[in-house]
């Protein structure tokens, strides 16, 4: 790989930049790069690239402007020299960040690694790419990525993405951080989400393609918590104490999450001009290649909606995640049940109260297993709750014990009476 200089207006009657370049062929791509030095074009040679250093047409500042352009070839071909030395992706965007520190003052000491991170984060939000949620998820990868080389003292840059690294991080993650099978894995795909883009070589981050190999853990279907119609109707008739009256709020806003299938952040978008004949009329704001969703608001729904003057009375949802717990140990869900998660090769049971396994998403599970318990097609649910993959819809069904004891009896009606009798 060459480096070359030329004028940006070299039939200019004016002085003209002079610009760095040299050409990346993995990425097809020009690299193009302002030195900030200025010569008329008549005094630039334009066959050797340099100022005229004899004759009528050398420049006074010549052997300066030499000067300048000598440390932009001399840091090129340095940094590239190391690049192969230390066997690392020797890019683009490396070269315009050695450039930047070099000739701009810009910030040393900086991972590019991690500056290709946030590059990335920040290009999906401009984009408006993502929901909130999205890159609440992503934060969270960028302080496991952090940690990860904290505690293990393992250098992140994009040549280091190895198997080596994958190996790693999987144990970081799963004996350290105790990540079970799910959460490892929709992890890890995040994490190849932002390596498909810094390969990709618009963006010029890496060539390294290793973590395509990377493999996931097998996702594993964890048995959740559904609730019955008993027990929203246990919930309505339970009195709060005067001093747990905020239970009662919680309580209600999650009720009605019961009724409708409403996700937990669309509960904002309920108002009384979004509500007409009996149906509310969603459409989130933010993401509008959405549809549109109708939903029917039950005579429960409706209580709960006028009770508060169709004004739900929201708090953060880690707020409600923790008093809806406190609302169901009050009602008197106190009995032990037993959780299974799958770590590894390895399922880990663990025994805990059934408050403690209630959630905000609790609520939507429960609506969609109920509408399935009833024989409500996938179809009719989707459009109420807005799924618009079935595979997706049908993870929220939970099938218990007295579902699959009540399928098999119905099923097999056998009269065996002239058999006991025979005996």
């Amino acid at each position: 790989m060459t480096s070359t200089f030329y004028l940006k207006n070299p039939k200019s009657k004016n002085k003209s930049l002079i610009y760095f370049s040299c050409y990346f062929k993995k990425e097809s791509k020009k690299f193009v790069y302002s030195t900030g030095e200025k010569i008329l074009p008549e005094h630039w040679d334009q066959i050797n690239r340099l100022p005229v250093f004899r004759g009528t047409k050398k420049a006074n500042d010549r052997k300066a402007i030499k000067i300048q352009l000598d440390r932009y070839v001399s840091c090129f071909e340095n940094i590239r020299a190391r690049c192969l030395t230390v066997n690392q992706d020797f890019t683009s965007q490396l070269l315009k960040k050695t450039f930047d520190e070099e000739f701009k003052k810009a910030p040393t000491g900086k991972n590019i690694f991690f500056e290709a991170y946030d590059e990335f984060v920040n290009q999906k939000k401009r984009n408006q790419e993502w929901k909130h949620s999205t890159e609440k998820r992503y934060q969270n990868i960028r302080n496991i990525l952090e940690s990860f080389e904290a505690h293990t003292g393992y250098k992140l840059t994009f040549n280091s993405i190895n198997s080596k690294f994958h190996a790693e991080f999987t144990h970081y993650c799963m004996e350290v951080k105790g990540h079970v099978n799910n959460t490892y894995s929709r992890n890890l795909g995040l994490f190849k989400t932002f390596m498909h883009w810094a390969y990709d070589r618009e963006n010029g981050y890496t060539y390294n393609d290793d973590f395509k190999k990377f493999k996931k853990k097998e996702r594993v279907v964890t048995q959740q918590i559904a609730l019955k119609i008993e027990d929203l109707q246990k919930l309505m008739n339970h009195n709060f104490e005067k001093s747990k009256a905020h239970l009662e709020r919680i309580r209600d806003v999650f009720v009605f999450s019961c009724v409708t299938g409403l996700r937990f952040g669309e509960l904002s978008f309920v108002t009384k001009n979004s509500i007409s004949d009996g149906y509310l009329h969603l459409k989130e704001e933010k993401s509008s290649e959405k549809e549109s969703r109708t939903i029917p608001l039950n005579d429960l729904a409706l209580y709960i909606l006028k009770k508060y003057e169709y004004k739900l009375p929201l708090i953060t949802n880690q707020r409600h995640n923790e008093y809806i717990k406190d609302v169901f140990k009050d009602v008197g869900y106190t009995w032990e049940v037993e959780k299974n998660v799958t770590k590894g090769k390895e399922v880990i049971r663990e025994k805990m109260f059934f408050y403690e396994r209630i959630s905000t998403h609790t609520a939507r599970r429960s609506f969609i297993t109920a509408l399935k318990r009833e024989g409500k097609s996938d179809k009719l649910i989707s459009k109420i709750t807005g799924h618009r993959d079935l595979k997706t819809l049908n993870q929220y069904y939970q099938v218990d014990d007295e579902a699959k004891k009540e399928a098999v009896n119905d099923t097999f009606k056998i009269d065996f009476q002239t058999v006991k009798k025979a005996n």
